[in-house]
């Protein structure tokens, strides 16, 4: 029987006390050293001394750690972490410019650690089944990927605007749903609620395979929507990441009599499937594959080359967005 993997976090703040939970609940790890400069707001210690800074994760010698700190402060943690040989998942996005990003993916990857970014919605029930299923090759060629995240302004600190907070999601995603990479992307922002950040975008793109995508974020709307639709060959699947549903609209292959419908090469109305899918926390999830790298066993983690990679699409996004360009990526 092995000890236990010996687990710190640092930032125990709204994402923080979920990560302390999930951490005390996964078999096989020890939650052991917490720390926050701010304390314990949400009570997440759990009779922990809530350390000042990384260093107290370090001198409690921790195997792995999960960083939930203010984007700002990731490169600094995360290299501390990376020197002292601990491997670490970092919130995303994982830094706040490509530079950080691509200096904290060296730093895990020369020492050979494993570093991750907490890209959290690929861990939706809803994505890691049409993942699966666009593997599997039921959709046929993917003609298009349209993400919707729209909802009210989330009551966290938000240090960076809505490209940067909540596209990098979107930006992920389609990537990681499609196997494929960014390589142009234009867009519109707008500054709404007075802050200095963007509070709205929308984005087109383009994937190395041709995929067009069309992503719609702000929060700035009322109402809550987290909606994934990637249409094919043979249909298109929608995903509801707030409710991890997963529906998939077949193209009808009833014949078309009326003349003049029947001459258009589109596609018509065919059934329509919501799948009875096992609906896991995806922050467990997410832990669980975390757990197992650390151990040497095979995961789906999100690493951070790939988090420097949406980094890097989040910029171009606000390049394109400033200069009005299309920016090649």
């Amino acid at each position: 029987m092995m000890a236990d993997l010996r687990a710190g976090l640092i930032g125990l703040g709204m994402m923080g006390r979920h990560h302390a939970r999930v951490l005390r609940s996964l078999p096989g790890v020890e939650l052991v050293a917490v720390a926050d400069p701010g304390g314990d707001a949400h009570g997440a210690a759990g009779g922990l001394e809530v350390g000042r800074d990384v260093q107290h994760l370090i001198d409690s010698g921790i195997d792995y750690a999960m960083v939930a700190v203010p984007t700002a402060y990731h490169e600094e943690i995360a290299l501390a972490l990376a020197e002292a040989g601990v491997h670490a998942m970092v919130e995303k996005p994982l830094a706040s410019d490509v530079a950080s990003a691509g200096r904290m993916a060296d730093a895990f990857a020369s020492r050979g650690l494993v570093g991750a970014t907490g890209h959290i919605e690929r861990y939706n029930p809803a994505l890691q089944q049409l993942r699966s299923r666009l593997e599997a090759g039921d959709l046929g060629e993917v003609f298009q990927v349209i993400t919707r995240r729209q909802g009210p302004f989330p009551a966290r600190i938000a240090d960076v605007g809505v490209v940067k907070d909540l596209a990098t999601h979107d930006i992920d995603l389609t990537a990681w749903v499609t196997g494929s990479t960014f390589t142009s992307v234009a867009a519109q922002t707008a500054f709404r609620s007075g802050r200095t950040h963007e509070d709205l975008v929308a984005v087109v793109g383009k994937l190395a395979d041709g995929t067009v995508t069309s992503h719609l974020v702000n929060w700035l709307s009322p109402m809550k929507e987290r909606v994934t639709v990637v249409t094919g060959e043979r249909g298109s699947y929608i995903a509801d990441t707030l409710n991890a549903d997963l529906t998939f609209y077949a193209n009808g292959t009833v014949a078309t009599t009326w003349e003049s419908v029947a001459r258009f090469r589109g596609v018509s109305e065919g059934d329509v499937v919501r799948y009875a899918i096992a609906k896991p926390e995806p922050l467990r999830t997410e832990h669980e594959a975390f757990r197992d790298a650390v151990l040497g066993k095979p995961a789906d983690i999100v690493t951070m080359e790939q988090g420097l990679a949406t980094v890097r699409v989040a910029e171009a996004v606000l390049e394109a967005a400033s200069s009005g360009a299309t920016i090649q990526l």
